[in-house]
């Protein structure tokens, strides 16, 4: 539930609790917090455990789709890329890549033509 905040954003919450709070209700408003939290996530586990004890197998019926949407949240644009167009090895993307020995030398390329020493003007041009 909160794991997108990190220990700056937990210490400005404390900070703004305790100056709206006062330090004698901070800790009993904390307390009452957790305790609401704790126990709200018991009674989402036991709805969740009567839900499948109702349903039984079709329970995970419905549960396929929303996993499938799950993997879909966490799709980034990176893990499509190395997913669909690069088979899962991100080496490429990385710079991790092995340097495999060249078995033949690549072909030198032939030389261009030098440029003209010097550039065509046309005045009526301008």
């Amino acid at each position: 539930m909160f794991a997108n905040i990190g220990w700056g954003e937990m210490l400005i919450l404390v900070m703004a609790g305790l100056v709206i709070l006062g330090p004698e209700r901070l800790p009993g408003a904390i307390r009452w917090t957790s305790s609401a939290l704790r126990q709200a996530r018991d009674y989402i586990s036991g709805a969740t455990s009567q839900l499948r004890e109702d349903l039984g197998p079709e329970f995970e019926d419905l549960r396929q789709p929303l996993s499938e949407l799950q993997k879909l949240r966490g799709m980034t644009p990176r893990a499509a890329l190395t997913k669909h167009l690069l088979d899962g090895d991100d080496s490429i993307l990385t710079g991790k890549f092995d340097e495999k020995p060249v078995s033949q030398p690549l072909p030198t390329p032939a030389p261009a033509p030098a440029p003209p020493a010097v550039t065509p003007f046309d005045s009526d041009a301008t």
